[in-house]
C-alpha cells in the first residue's frame, strides 16, 4: 500500500483518516520541541499567555537537531524519545495540536487525550536522523533561541516519512503489531 500523503498543518479530515500502522509522508509546516521547550509551552498555557507559534492544526516533532552543515538548512534531525512529553501533550493536544512525530511508547493520558481531540501520533525512525533531514527544506528558530538544539524551530518539509502508532480512535500499533506476531499455541 502506498504511503497517505498529508499537507501540514492538519485538519480533522487529515487525522480522522489514518490508522495505526499506515505509512505518511508529511509536507508542509512542522514545528519542534523537546521537554524543556513543552514545560514552557504548558507554564504559558497554565497562565492564559499567547505562545509562540498557534497550535491548531500544528504538528510538533521531537526532535534535538544537531548545527547546520554548509549548505544546509538543518543537520541530522533524528526523533526523541516520546514519552518524556508525556506530561506535557495532553494540555497541548487541548489547544488544538493534531500531531506529534517521535519515536517509543505513549501514555495512557496522551492516547486520551488524543482520542479526545482528534490527534494522532506518528513514529521516524531512530538512528536515521542524517536521512531524515534530507527531507527538510528549511529551518527558523521561532521561540526558546536558549535551549540551544531543544529551541523550537518552524521547518518546512518535503515528504517526511513516518508510521501511524496511535491513531484518534484508540488504535496502537505497537499493541496490535504484537498481537498479530504472538505465538497462539
Amino acid at each position: 500500500m502506498d504511503p497517505i500523503r498529508l499537507t501540514a498543518p492538519l485538519t480533522d479530515a487529515d487525522v480522522e483518516q489514518l490508522s495505526a500502522g499506515d505509512r505518511v509522508l508529511i509536507s508542509g509546516v512542522v514545528f519542534t520541541a523537546r521537554d524543556a521547550a513543552h514545560a514552557r509551552l504548558v507554564e504559558l498555557v497554565e497562565k492564559g499567555a499567547a505562545l509562540p507559534f498557534d497550535p491548531r492544526g500544528q504538528i510538533i516533532y521531537f526532535v534535538g537537531p544537531t548545527p547546520a552543515p554548509e549548505g544546509r538548512p538543518i543537520g541530522s534531525a533524528g526523533p526523541t524519545t516520546s514519552y518524556r512529553m508525556d506530561s506535557y501533550s495532553p494540555v497541548l493536544l487541548d489547544q488544538g495540536l493534531k500531531g506529534m512525530i517521535g519515536k517509543g511508547k505513549r501514555s495512557a493520558a496522551v492516547k486520551a487525550a488524543m482520542q479526545r481531540n482528534k490527534g494522532v501520533y506518528l513514529a521516524a525512525t531512530g538512528g536515521a536522523g542524517a536521512l531524515i533531514s534530507q527531507r527538510i527544506k528549511s529551518a527558523e528558530i521561532v521561540a526558546y533561541e536558549d535551549l540551544g538544539p531543544e529551541a523550537i524551530r518552524r521547518l518546512v518539509v518535503e515528504d517526511f516519512p513516518a508510521v501511524v502508532v496511535n491513531d484518534c480512535r484508540g488504535g496502537d500499533l505497537y499493541v496490535d503489531g504484537r498481537k498479530k506476531y504472538a505465538k497462539t499455541s
